[in-house]
């Protein structure tokens, strides 16, 4: 008996080791191509009905990059905008992403101007172009791309940070167009955020007894000022302190963490590597100007439904302004989360609370339209039968408030 039960394990753990890696091919990548393609057949879409697409499409008469990655087409659209100006959000989508593509059909785009659509045309002859009106109107043109091409009458649109601008406008202007408009890092009165933002360091800075700190802070009083001017050069200074007290991302100094993150993004060559901070620069210069004249305090209405993703701690786009924003607006369905342990960058801070937060109070709205596949009951495959199902009820410690009654 002694001797089965010995062969038995034998047997098992030859098993076991067949596919087992040798040491020497356990040593990890040697380079970052290596490295990127561990990455991109990791989160490899295999599935029937997936789309896993990178590539250029003719937007606002120039080329411009997405990626497109999902499970199955017949799931929602959702079109994310990133930040910035310039700031990408294609490059950390393998870290935050995978999740949501169990439930949308992601779209990640590089603005004109930024990421991979920098390199794709003349930096000289696009810069001409960047204003916050032609950015705009490449963001209508490519809402109606994703309609048509997948075939949907309504997307998610996702604004974050820059990106809320660009989203909340669109909202306003388009809201047949959408499902829900999703702000996360919202931009509503930027110079009354700004101040915030400005307060935020220095009272940190004068508890902790940074001179450094405080004289720089002090150096660009009184900060924002109604009817004064607001540089790039003075705006760095802000965010500088504000990013080291964890105003941009919570417990951290800064946002180092997401930029080196970048290196992993299967989506980038080396080439587009070496130029996305120049971009990020060019996209700052053209189009921060008009991210510090937005001002929507006096929107009270939206005629599609909206949710607002809150980082707790974020004074880069200040979270209590949106907050006290969004208590005023109007809008046929509204929401608000809270992210405790967030900042600004709350797709890479809480990407779990993210995809929660995503699945419960917008894939919902798109299965009462018809617009989602019906989830199978555990333990049985779906065979593409499409229909609403009951929205989720927020487990006791999702972190409010929440407000959802129709308005």
């Amino acid at each position: 008996m002694m001797n089965f039960f010995r062969n038995c394990c034998l047997a098992i753990l030859l098993t076991s080791c067949a596919g087992t890696p040798t040491a020497r091919e356990q040593a990890g990548p040697g380079s970052r191509r290596e490295a990127t393609a561990i990455v991109a057949n990791l989160r490899r879409i295999v599935t029937p009905m997936g789309v896993e697409r990178l590539e250029k499409i003719r937007i606002g008469g120039i080329d411009q990059w997405v990626s497109i990655r999902g499970v199955d087409r017949a799931n929602p659209v959702l079109l994310m905008l990133h930040g910035g100006p310039g700031f990408v959000s294609m490059p950390t989508s393998w870290y935050f992403q995978r999740g949501w593509e169990e439930y949308f059909t992601v779209i990640q785009w590089d603005q004109r101007g930024a990421g991979k659509t920098y390199r794709a045309n003349d930096p000289s002859a696009v810069a001409a172009t960047m204003t916050a009106e032609r950015l705009l109107a490449d963001t209508e043109e490519m809402i109606r791309w994703a309609r048509e091409e997948f075939g949907k009458e309504k997307i998610f649109l996702l604004g974050h940070s820059w990106g809320s601008f660009l989203g909340l406008s669109v909202a306003r202007r388009h809201p047949e167009w959408l499902h829900a408009y999703i702000g996360m890092g919202q931009a509503t009165d930027v110079l009354e955020s700004e101040r915030r933002g400005w307060r935020f360091a220095m009272d940190r800075a004068r508890a902790a007894g940074n001179e450094e700190a405080i004289r720089e802070l002090q150096s660009i009083a009184p900060y924002a000022a109604h009817g004064a001017a607001l540089e790039l050069p003075v705006v760095a200074i802000q965010r500088k302190w504000l990013g080291f007290y964890g105003g941009q991302v919570y417990g951290r100094t800064g946002g180092q963490a997401e930029a080196e993150g970048f290196a992993l993004s299967p989506e980038y060559t080396d080439a587009d590597l070496a130029s996305v901070w120049t971009a990020n620069e060019l996209s700052e210069e053209k189009l921060f100007p008009a991210v510090l004249r937005a001002d929507f305090s006096n929107v009270t209405r939206l005629e599609c439904p909206m949710l607002l993703f809150n980082g707790r701690h974020d004074y880069n786009v200040s979270a209590s302004v949106a907050a006290e924003w969004f208590e005023r607006l109007h809008a046929p369905i509204k929401h608000l989360v809270w992210f405790e342990n967030s900042a600004h960058e709350i797709m890479n801070e809480e990407p779990g609370k993210m995809l929660l937060s995503l699945v419960m109070y917008a894939r919902p709205i798109a299965e009462a339209a018809g617009d989602a596949p019906k989830p199978a009951p555990p333990g049985r495959s779906r065979r593409g039968t499409t229909g609403p199902t009951r929205p989720l009820k927020s487990p006791s410690h999702f972190s409010g408030p929440c407000v959802g009654a129709p308005m």
